[in-house]
This record gives structure tokens, sequence and C-alpha cells, in this order.
């Protein structure tokens, strides 16, 4: 085997498929997301995954709906795993010239855990990094990943340069990306953006894990409730 370019281990990166297909259907997400998995795995990243509709996560916007009046709810069990993880990646196909219900589903299940704080007094979410794969053969690749990637900044997500890739082939009725002749894995433009999208995410991820992710002044959310606003002069004081 060749030796690693790079070598990023010690990085864990979570990828979680949005697809409106259950296990073993073939999904041509899963295989944007396998393409993009394999470069991370290369350069020693530890992977884990998910197909979403496998799993049993509750409709609602709370961490444990099983409060809320839900019987059961698997989202806690797969927030552990989003959280022990560097790089979270969410893949999913374009219905209607947007994101699934599926990917919908689960940013707002991302979202009922962004109230919850790191022990420096941030957002959680902070000091991880985000992107998304958004495969289909209709219009709207660019609008879907900007809905994604708003999201994950917005609960504290760092979006690195380019984090974005997906493949929607020829607009109108026509192949998908595994289709036969559709040429989508070998699209040149895709998998470039594959490959800049995950190296970039493993860069910036490896950069927040040496330094102690992103510092923590003047966005810690325990300080501005004591009172302590960092733009006054004195920001320890009211």
């Amino acid at each position: 085997m060749p030796e690693k370019a790079v070598d990023f281990t010690g990085l864990r990166a979570m990828y979680i498929n949005c697809t409106l297909k259950r296990s073993p259907e073939v999904s041509n997400t899963q295989a944007l997301i396998d393409k993009s998995a394999s470069i991370m795995r290369s350069c020693g990243v530890e992977v884990d995954q998910i197909r979403a509709l496998d799993h049993d996560i509750a409709v609602g916007v709370q961490p444990d709906m099983t409060q809320h009046g839900w019987e059961t709810d698997e989202w806690p069990a797969i927030t552990e795993r989003i959280m022990a993880a560097n790089i979270l990646v969410l893949g999913g196909p374009i219905w209607l010239g947007d994101n699934s219900s599926v990917m919908k589903h689960i940013i707002e299940r991302l979202y009922s855990n962004s109230g919850i704080l790191n022990d420096a007094g941030q957002y959680d979410y902070y000091g991880r990094v985000g992107g998304c794969l958004i495969t289909g053969n209709e219009d709207g690749l660019k609008h879907c990943s900007m809905n994604v990637l708003y999201s994950l900044q917005h609960i504290g997500y760092t979006i690195p340069p380019q984090s974005d890739a997906g493949w929607i082939g020829e607009v109108g009725p026509g192949p998908s990306y595994l289709d036969p002749d559709s040429g989508g894995p070998e699209n040149d433009f895709t998998n470039r953006n594959v490959s800049f999208m995950a190296y970039n995410l493993m860069h910036l991820a490896a950069m927040l894990k040496r330094n102690g992710g992103i510092p923590a002044y003047g966005n810690q959310r325990t300080e501005w409730d004591a009172g302590c606003d960092p733009s006054q002069i004195n920001p320890e004081h009211r």
C-alpha cells in the first residue's frame, strides 16, 4: 500500500444518508457518500455512517422525544455518534428542487441539540466541521447545498471552503447517478468537488482539533447570560 500523502489519523467523520430509500435498496446518494468516505479512510480518518430511514427517529425539536409523547426515539443514541465525530457530512437527494423530507427531518433533530453547551460555555457543535453531498436528476443542487450548509453553520458547525459536492446529470427526467450510461461515477467535475470537499473538511477539522476548537472569547453563552458583554470596554462586568 502506498504511503499516505497526508495522515489525518485521530479524526472521525460521520455521514448521514438522507435518502428516501431504506436499506438494502440501492441509493445514489450512498454511492457518492462511499466515494467521499473512501478518501477519508485512505487518510486515516475513522468513518461512521447511517442511513436515516433505517432508524426510528421521532419528529420534533427536542433532544429526546420520548420525553414529549413519543414511544421510541433513536436520536439520542445517534447524537452520541455525531458528537464523537470531528466531521459531519449530510447527504441526500433532490425532490421538487429542494432537499428531501428526510434531510429536513435530520436538520430539525440536529437543531434540537443546538442549545447544549460545551465545557467552555459555547454551543456544543463548536469545533466541528460540516459539509454536504447532493444527488438527483433535476435542478436544485446549489439551492439544496446552501440550505444544508447554512443550517449547519447556524447551529455551530464550521464550514470550510468548497464543502459541498453533488451530481445531477442532465436536468429533467433522466438517469440517476448509478444508472447505466449516466456518466455519474466518471464525471470529472463531480469527482473533483468530492475530493476537494473531503480534503478541506479534513484539513479544517485537524486545525480545529490541534487548537482546541474555536477560541472561547466573545462567543460564550454562559458569559453572556452572566451579563458579560465582550463588546464593552470592561467586558467582565455590566
